[in-house]
C-alpha cells in the first residue's frame, strides 16, 4: 500500500504536466512530418530574417540613383542588376520585404481581431444581432475584394497606410464568418450550457470559454490571409495606389519595370520572384497548420 501510495502520489503531477504540453508537442511533431509545411516555414523565416537585417546586408541604399548605371544586368557589383534609375534591385528587394511583410502582418492582425469580435457577437447572441452583422458581411463579400480595396484607397487617398487599411477591411468578413460558424457549434456544448445555468456573465463565457475554443481556425486562416494580403498589396502598388516612390514596394517595382520587359527583363523577374516565393511560403505553412490543427484533416 505504501508503495502504491508513493506511486500514485507522484504520477498525477507528471501526468498533468504531460497533458498540458502534449497537444502542442503533438501538433509540432505532426507539422514536422509535413515536408512542404517545413519548406514553407523556412521560406517565411528567411524573408522575415532578411527584412529584419536589410539595412545591414544591403550593399546600397534603396534610394541611391546612379543614372550612368541604368539597366545593368546582374553581375558581381549588382547581383540582381539595376533599374531605370540605376538603383540596385537586390537592395530594393531586401527593403521591399519589410514593406510587404509589414502590410501583410498588420492588415491581417487588424482584420482578424475585428472579424473575430464581430463573429463571436453574431454567433453567440444570434437573432437580429446575427442578422445585422451577417448582412454586413454579405454586402462586403458581394464586391470583388480588389475592387473594394481600390474603392477604399480611392476615397482615403493613395498611400501605403491607406492600402493597409483597405486590405484589412476587405478581409474582415472572411474571419467573421469563419468564427461565427465555429461559435454556433461551440455554444451548444454542455459546458457552455452549464456556465449559463450557474449565472456566469456573457463576457466571461465569450472570452474564457468560447474564444479559446474558436481560435484554431483563425490561426490557420490568418496564415493563409497573409499571403493574400501580400498579393493585394502588390496589386495596389502595381496600380499606383499603394506605396509611393521611391519606396521599394514589390508591386510598385513591377509597375515601374513593365515598360522595360524586353530591354531589362531582370527588373521584372526578381520582384515577381520575391512575391511568388513569399506567398508560396505562407500558403505551404498555412496548409500544414490546417492539416495539424483541423480535426477533420486528421486520420
Amino acid at each position: 500500500m505504501a508503495e502504491l501510495a508513493k506511486h500514485t502520489g507522484n504520477m498525477p503531477v507528471n501526468s498533468v504536466e504531460e497533458d498540458a504540453v502534449s497537444p502542442w508537442k503533438e501538433a509540432w511533431h505532426s507539422f514536422r512530418k509535413n515536408r512542404l509545411a517545413l519548406i514553407g516555414l523556412f521560406i517565411v523565416l528567411f524573408f522575415i530574417f532578411i527584412a529584419a537585417i536589410a539595412p545591414y546586408i544591403a550593399p546600397y541604399s534603396f534610394r541611391d540613383q546612379v543614372l550612368a548605371d541604368r539597366f545593368l544586368p546582374p553581375s558581381e557589383k549588382h547581383w540582381f542588376g539595376t533599374d531605370d534609375f540605376g538603383r540596385d534591385i537586390f537592395s530594393r528587394i531586401l527593403y521591399g520585404a519589410r514593406i510587404s511583410l509589414w502590410v501583410g502582418f498588420f492588415s491581417v492582425l487588424a482584420s482578424s481581431i475585428i472579424g473575430t469580435f464581430l463573429g463571436i457577437i453574431a454567433g453567440y447572441y444570434g437573432r437580429w444581432v446575427d442578422g445585422l452583422i451577417s448582412r454586413l458581411f454579405d454586402i462586403m463579400l458581394a464586391f470583388p475584394s480588389i475592387l473594394l480595396a481600390i474603392a477604399i484607397v480611392a476615397i482615403l487617398g493613395p498611400s501605403l497606410r491607406n492600402a493597409l487599411i483597405a486590405i484589412a477591411v476587405i478581409n474582415i468578413p472572411n474571419f467573421g464568418r469563419l468564427v461565427r460558424s465555429k461559435v454556433l457549434s461551440v455554444k451548444q456544448e454542455e459546458y457552455i450550457m452549464s456556465a449559463k445555468a450557474v449565472g456566469m456573465k456573457d463576457s466571461r463565457i465569450l472570452f474564457r470559454h468560447i474564444l479559446p475554443n474558436s481560435i484554431t481556425p483563425v490561426i490557420v486562416q490568418a496564415t493563409l490571409a497573409i499571403a493574400t494580403a501580400i498579393i493585394e498589396a502588390a496589386a495596389l502598388g502595381f496600380l499606383g495606389m499603394g506605396a509611393r516612390p521611391p519606396e521599394p514596394e514589390w508591386g510598385r517595382m513591377l509597375a515601374d519595370s513593365k515598360n522595360y520587359l524586353m530591354q531589362a527583363p531582370w527588373t521584372l523577374f526578381f520582384p515577381g520572384m520575391a512575391i511568388m516565393l513569399t506567398v508560396l511560403g505562407f500558403n505551404l505553412m498555412g496548409d500544414g497548420l490546417r492539416d495539424v490543427l483541423d480535426p477533420k484533416m486528421k486520420n
